[in-house]
């Protein structure tokens, strides 16, 4: 547990506490979410009523320490939580993504003040997160950043555009990554991270529109002489904004592969009751082989792959380094959702190609976690890199 001045810590969460969790977001999922979910989809509209139940649900404050207000639950509890949701739809996981992210940036790396201004309103989901990271010429290339923060008394003035930012425009307080010293060498020691409410100066340029992913704002942000406080500054110090963003992206990264598990077991869901009422040849399909051997790759991939969420989940509880077992944990997955959902639209033939049923969802949905939170390919190297490490010749 943490106490308002004490060094961050969340204890296990016991398993009947664990088990009770899940049992009410299924239940959420089945009472509210899956009946309106396709709706939503389609019209690209908000789920404004389902957001107000998550917050009634305290899904807002779900990692935030009791102390400050939240949950207390750990990354294990939170991933299994995920996939619950993303089993009815993936969009609202991202919802709460981010705006987690920053809160589990700020309780790890913020100060005693910072942690007592934000982190109970944001357990409330008063204030809303969001991350202002990718830019638009950088991707994957974090370090190439364009975004200036110059110091002006008190303040910062922060200039430049921010892209790929979900929750940008339903969001009110930004994790916003940007460069103090722009000469810097190597660059990631010119970078720092504000905690930076929306406010003058801040303009959201315009809503992107996607292939999935509907439903929650995904938006470029400009900064034109915004004024951030320096007492903003995240842990009070320039120049440790790239460790603080990555160490966050390792629990990004868990929620990544546990939204790609609960997409493939919703598209597997799906496929195994329809194989069972669909009859071709006067028989069910899932007596045919064929049929037959699809359900079986489908379910067993989708186990490993929650296996190694699951694992890189209890090792960031423990407090041991992850990013390897989260890395793999998100390629894995990912690339597994996006099989899963293929394979479930060929179970279901023509239907799994129309809007009737929500197959094609899942099909749109699975390419953002093979992209999201660093691509596939990016992901590759980086577990390469760290495997040369592990075994030097």
């Amino acid at each position: 547990m943490q106490s308002p001045d004490g060094q961050e810590s969340i204890s296990p969460t016991p398993p009947d506490v664990r088990e009770e969790m899940v049992r009410t977001i299924r239940r959420f999922v089945e009472r509210d979410v899956n009946p309106v979910a396709s709706d939503y989809e389609h019209r690209n509209e908000y789920p404004q009523p389902l957001v107000d139940t998550m917050k009634e649900l305290g899904l807002f404050g779900a990692t935030i320490p009791t102390a400050w207000g939240g949950l207390g639950l750990d990354t294990l509890t939170y991933a299994m939580i995920v996939e619950e949701i993303c089993v009815g739809w993936m969009s609202l996981s991202g919802i709460l993504n981010t705006h987690l992210l920053l809160a589990y940036i700020i309780r790890n790396f913020g100060t005693p003040a910072q942690k007592k201004q934000f982190l109970p309103g944001m357990a409330k989901g008063e204030l809303r997160g969001a991350l202002c990271l990718s830019e638009a010429h950088a991707g994957s290339d974090v370090q190439n950043i364009r975004t200036v923060a110059t110091r002006a008394g008190d303040d910062y003035l922060v200039n430049g555009a921010k892209m790929w930012v979900t929750n940008g425009r339903s969001g009110n307080l930004y994790a916003l990554v940007v460069k103090t010293d722009p000469h810097a060498d190597p660059p990631h020691k010119g970078m720092s991270l504000f905690i930076a409410p929306k406010g003058p100066g801040i303009t959201v340029s315009r809503d992107i529109e996607k292939l999935g992913y509907k439903g929650v704002d995904t938006c470029e942000v400009a900064f034109e002489d915004y004024r951030v406080p320096a007492a903003n500054l995240l842990g009070g110090v320039e120049g440790r904004g790239m460790q603080q963003v990555l160490n966050g992206l390792e629990v990004g990264r868990i929620n990544i592969a546990s939204r790609a598990v609960g997409v493939a077991r919703a598209a597997f869901e799906r496929a195994i009751v329809y194989s069972q009422q669909r009859h071709t040849f006067g028989v069910p399909i899932c007596e045919h082989q064929a049929v037959q051997l699809k359900l079986a790759d489908m379910a067993t991939k989708i186990e490993a792959a929650r296996l190694l969420t699951r694992q890189a989940a209890e090792r960031k509880d423990r407090g041991e380094r992850c990013d390897l077992q989260a890395g793999m944990a998100k390629l894995f997955a990912s690339e597994t959702c996006a099989e899963v959902t293929l394979d479930a639209m060929r179970v279901h033939g023509g239907y799994g190609f129309s809007k009737e049923f929500p197959v094609e969802r899942y099909y749109r949905d699975a390419p953002l976690m093979i992209i999201g939170e660093g691509t596939n390919e990016i992901q590759r190297t980086i577990i390469a890199k760290q495997l040369l490490r592990l075994y030097p010749a």
